[in-house]
């Protein structure tokens, strides 16, 4: 019976590591809308490169983040033994981060030249 209940608490530890990536990919997600948003709201500013290094802030902050949540998410599978729930893949976890990571750089990159 107490083995039982210990793959159930690593089994929910499990979908609770996946919970808080993808809490931590919606606040990288929210620093990009921030930095879209701040830049939308003082593009007539003047000097314009003041919003600009503001939003671009923001930018490098959610890749940071993403960054930081993978580093995490990863060290955590590390130290479970997975039973019942099978844990999404750290290539997976690796894959959304870089691809967040390009699209917000990508973001930052469009910000500066329009």
């Amino acid at each position: 019976m107490a083995e039982d209940r210990t793959d159930w608490a690593e089994d929910r530890t499990v979908l609770a590591n996946e919970r808080t990536f993808a809490g931590w990919m919606r606040t990288g997600m929210a620093c990009v809308a921030l930095a879209i948003g701040l830049k939308a709201v003082f593009a007539p500013f003047e000097p314009t490169w003041i919003p600009k290094s503001v939003a671009s802030l923001f930018i490098l902050s959610a890749v940071f983040i993403f960054w930081a949540a993978r580093r995490q998410a990863c060290a955590t599978l590390a130290r479970l033994n997975q039973n019942t729930a099978q844990a999404q893949p750290v290539r997976y976890i690796t894959a959304l981060t870089i691809g967040l990571s390009i699209a917000s750089l990508t973001t930052g990159a469009i910000l500066w030249w329009l």
